[in-house]
């Protein structure tokens, strides 16, 4: 989508024109008839949230109209929303090219708006033979929205349509030395950031016991990528990202259609690129590190078994009790590594881990735990509310780690029980991280969605950049003391 701003007069634009009404006490520049402010006036009457389409032959005015008295972050997600609404409408019409106005209507409101087109607009079409329509242009009123704003916005916009692209992607068109060598390649194009690839060799000799034990049944080897930001001289924060990039479930192996959709499975890797090259793209000044173990999940040669022990970076053993709790696995070697090698203020992991967060929380929001790390937390969720990527914090009591302690190893990578599988993930994970400051976010509810939702089509969403990249802003601000 080509995005431009002009001024506009939405009484005399000639053209399809988008306008957003968030207030009555502004009226001025309403660019309708007597009689289409009377129908405006009845339907906000029933309900604020509207969309209501005029004919302007041969053009359309398309009024937004929405509720600006509701506190900010849930105003903007709504406009997010029904930016889906209307963007349906313009594909039944056929229109392609729309400039954007407003009355009553905050900058932040239209950026939010502007968001949730994009976000709307992207589908996974590298696959299919026909032309699918998009919104080719945007012109949005240049009194809402700053050339510099409007270009940070779509850095980060193109980095999250990028994740879903990689989500999206089935794994015979992307394994893990494929995604690594893209990495390497998008990195070796931006300033003041590094990329390492470590291949199957190298983490042989790291002995990293989880990766290596999860790849031995594929016919693809192991990548561990490093990419580095050095936006900042402070101590790192580090990504870590789970990069499963399919997932058979090994040889616990998953029925029917549990299979399907594990493609999405290295949505945690691509996400914490993704969040990475945004902020270098937007020179945010924070220290990043993000730590990407890939390999597929597979049944073949001589597969990781139940009852195998595995010796994991830092020396810990781990009692393999289900192979399709390997995410874990992967992750913990690259936990340890980080605390190890970067000393970092904060570690913080994204995967797609656990079916029990999807049960606990459906399809809504981010299972969060945390270990010695209240205050980024804290931060963390007041920013998942402003962009309305939420988070649900989990305990993570000590009771919990009784459950993940093995008769014949340190650890055991599964419980036996039904009960608690999200938390004692994170609590697996928490262990590698040696009491360095660490938050743990489930996002198998919102990384991929089997059916669309809210501003997202079928498959890939980029949940969490959005959350992540306004977390390093925020981390800005207070350096700056504003």
């Amino acid at each position: 989508m080509k995005y431009t701003l002009e001024p506009i007069n939405a009484k005399t634009y000639n053209g399809d024109l988008v306008f957003l009404y968030g207030d009555e006490a502004a009226s001025r520049d309403l660019p309708l008839g007597k009689k289409e402010l009377e129908l405006l006036g009845a339907r906000r009457e029933e309900k604020r949230d509207q969309l209501l389409v005029f004919d302007r032959l041969p053009y359309h005015l398309y009024v937004v109209s929405f509720d600006s008295e509701l506190e900010a972050p849930l105003t903007q997600e709504k406009l997010r929303r029904k930016a889906m609404e209307l963007l349906l409408r313009l594909e039944a019409d056929k229109v392609s090219s729309v400039a954007l106005s407003g009355e009553g209507v905050l900058p932040e409101e239209v950026a939010a708006f502007v968001e949730g087109l994009t976000l709307a607009d992207y589908s996974f079409d590298r696959y299919r033979t026909a032309d699918m329509w998009h919104l080719d242009s945007l012109v949005i009123d240049s009194i809402y929205l700053k050339p510099e704003e409007l270009e940070a916005n779509q850095k980060l916009w193109n980095r999250i349509q990028w994740c879903r692209e990689w989500v999206n992607l089935p794994v015979q068109d992307l394994n893990a030395a494929g995604f690594a060598d893209e990495l390497a390649s998008i990195a070796a194009d931006l300033e003041g950031v590094s990329c390492t690839v470590m291949d199957k060799k190298k983490i042989e000799s790291l002995r990293m016991g989880g990766l290596l034990g999860v790849n031995r049944g594929s016919v693809d080897e192991p990548r561990f990528v490093v990419l580095e930001y050095k936006g900042s001289k402070q101590a790192p924060l580090c990504l870590v990202g789970k990069g499963v990039m399919f997932d058979t479930g090994g040889l616990n192996i998953k029925p029917g259609s549990y299979m399907e959709e594990m493609k999405s499975d290295m949505a945690g890797a691509a996400t914490m690129a993704s969040v990475l090259f945004a902020a270098a793209d937007n020179r945010l000044p924070v220290h990043l590190v993000a730590l990407l173990p890939m390999t597929d999940n597979r049944p073949g040669y001589n597969a990781l078994t139940p009852d195998d022990i595995l010796t994991m970076y830092d020396g810990t053993t781990v009692e393999v009790v289900n192979t399709d709790a390997e995410g874990r696995l992967i992750l913990a070697d690259a936990i340890a590594y980080a605390q190890k090698n970067y000393d970092p203020a904060l570690i913080i992991t994204a995967a797609t881990l656990t079916g029990a967060a999807v049960r606990a929380i459906s399809t809504f929001g981010i299972a969060a735990m945390q270990e010695n790390a209240d205050n980024p937390y804290t931060m963390l969720s007041l920013v998942g509310k402003q962009v309305y990527e939420r988070l649900v914090e989990f305990p993570m009591w000590e009771e919990y780690d009784e459950m993940i302690k093995s008769k014949v190893a340190d650890l055991r990578n599964s419980t036996s029980s039904p009960q608690a599988g999200t938390i004692t993930a994170g609590k697996f994970l928490a262990h590698f991280a040696h009491g360095t400051p660490f938050i743990h976010l489930d996002i198998a509810g919102v990384a991929y969605f089997s059916k669309p939702q809210h501003y997202y089509r079928y498959g890939a969403s980029g949940y969490g950049i959005r959350l992540l990249y306004a977390f390093l802003q925020m981390q800005d601000m207070m350096a700056k003391g504003m």
